[in-house]
């Protein structure tokens, strides 16, 4: 049976741009991707929920997101409730096929933060559920530590890259350091990639 590969479109710290989103999801409706997935940091302080995720509906996109640091995972809920094919994954998980989707928003700084111990709790939780999948994708918002991320300063999460070493899934995508966008490399077998507001089309 011939392996079929998942295209997605990733991308984080919109912040309510809505030219930047409108961008993207005619980006995503020219590159026929199967999935997009929005890795925190939707709004600018919660200033407005409006056209962030309806963009990508309206191009008929299926629609995963996690919380940043400048939202709440209530917030994130209430985006993934407002609108069909869409899904708050903090602490949860999503298949496609035989690809299992886990992950965990927020950060250890902002507005909304999380510590190092929910944060390699939920990870645990919400891989759990998709471990004997043939293939994994890591959503978090935050860096991992080590990374090369953290040329901005700001240290990475130490939860985040035990969880990398640990379940080493194909791929893992964050934002959070929006210089950083595109950066990438390898943990052990994973491919770590800073998707930011870049965004990156990968398949999987």
């Amino acid at each position: 049976m011939e392996d079929k590969k998942i295209k997605i479109l990733a991308v984080g710290d919109l912040h309510s741009d809505s030219l930047l989103i409108n961008r993207l999801a005619e980006k995503a409706e020219r590159e026929n991707v199967d999935l997009v997935i929005l890795t925190g940091d939707l709004t600018f302080a919660e200033s407005s929920t409006d056209n962030i995720v309806g963009p990508f509906i309206k191009k008929k996109k299926q629609v995963l997101l996690i919380p940043g640091n400048h939202e709440s995972v209530e917030t994130a809920n209430f985006l993934a409730e407002l609108y069909p094919n869409t899904k708050n994954i903090h602490g949860h998980h999503f298949i496609k096929d035989n690809l299992g989707i886990f992950g965990v928003g927020g950060a250890n700084i902002g507005i909304h933060q999380i510590s190092e111990k929910e944060i390699y709790d939920l990870l645990k939780k919400s891989h759990d559920k998709i471990k004997n999948l043939e293939k994994k994708l890591m959503v978090t918002h935050m860096h991992p530590q080590g990374t090369k991320s953290e040329f901005s300063g700001f240290p990475g999460s130490k939860a985040i890259r035990s969880m990398i070493e640990k379940l080493q899934p194909n791929i893992a995508i964050f934002s959070h350091i929006h210089e950083a966008a595109g950066t990438e490399e390898l943990i052990g077998k994973t491919l770590a990639i800073n998707v930011s507001r870049k965004g990156r089309i990968f398949e999987i």
